[in-house]
């Protein structure tokens, strides 16, 4: 914001943009701090891999979903990846976030 307003020819302080933007109710718009409490979970689902030693391909599967950001919305990317070789099995792209995607 400091440097905004210096392109435009208003020279001011960081701790005054600070305090006008706090008085104005403005912030930035960015992923806080603690955002995966386990407090906030209803249910805490168990690790089923944790004594598993994985050396086989096709032993076991991990399914990963994302979401890139778009102009008008997002499009979603589910991949499934085979754990001992990181080798993508499948994926698929939509811009709905269905069961069917996955499946």
């Amino acid at each position: 914001m400091q440097d905004m307003l210096r392109y435009e020819g208003i020279h001011a302080n960081h701790k005054r943009i600070r305090r006008l933007m706090r008085l104005m109710g403005l912030e930035a718009l960015y992923p806080k701090r603690c955002l995966s409490r386990c407090n906030y979970a209803e249910y805490i689902y168990p690790y089923l891999l944790c004594d598993r030693k994985v050396y086989a391909p096709n032993d076991v599967w991990s399914v990963d979903i994302t979401y890139n950001p778009m102009n008008k919305g997002f499009m979603y990317l589910t991949a499934i990846i085979d754990v001992a070789t990181r080798f993508i099995v499948g994926w698929a792209v939509s811009n709905t976030l269905e069961a069917r995607v996955c499946i």
